[in-house]
This record gives C-alpha cells, structure tokens and sequence, in this order.
C-alpha cells in the first residue's frame, strides 16, 4: 500500500466551502489514481472537501477555527482553512525494489 496526500484550503471553516489552493502528494510515484481534471486550468482538482470526499479521499484533519488577534483581521498570512485527505492505493512494487 502506499498513500496519497491531498492537501485542500478553502475559502471558509466549512467542508463544502470553495477549494482556493491545493497541493498533492503522491507517494504511489503515478501507478494510483490521479486526480480528476479542474473545470480551469490552475483550479483546485475539486470543487470543495465534500467532492474530495464524495471521490474515495479520507478527512485526516480538518481547518482549525482560530480567531483572529484584535486589530489583526485584516493582516494577510498563511490560508487559514487547511483540510488534509488521504487515500491508500495497492501499488506492484518490482522485486528489485525491495533488495
């Protein structure tokens, strides 16, 4: 088994919220599923964490809801709403990879 890494920020706390970034990781080097084509180019593989879902992804963790410091709501930092998917695919591994 070997394990994928889907990486979703959305534009609010919700799981059906717009995806706004995404990054992928695939430990399965492309012998597993890849992920689906984005309606336009340079857009997130879903819709929302609910579509990743809906296509076999597991929720590893989920946004956490932290309040912003007062007077620092408008400052610009990291994507606040981060959700992390998995999914294991069987892979052949070669015989010569195991020497």
């Amino acid at each position: 088994m070997r394990q994928q890494v889907l990486y979703l920020w959305a534009d609010g706390s919700s799981l059906d919220s717009t995806a706004i970034g995404w990054a992928f990781h695939d430990g399965a080097d492309g012998a597993g599923p890849l992920l689906p084509e984005p309606a336009q180019p340079g857009a997130a593989p879903y819709r929302s964490g609910v579509d990743a879902l809906r296509d076999g992804w597991m929720l590893l963790q989920s946004a956490q809801l932290i309040a912003p410091a007062p007077d620092q709501e408008h400052l610009n930092a990291y994507l606040d709403y981060e959700f992390v998917f998995e999914r294991r695919v069987e892979v052949e591994v070669p015989a010569t990879e195991w020497v």
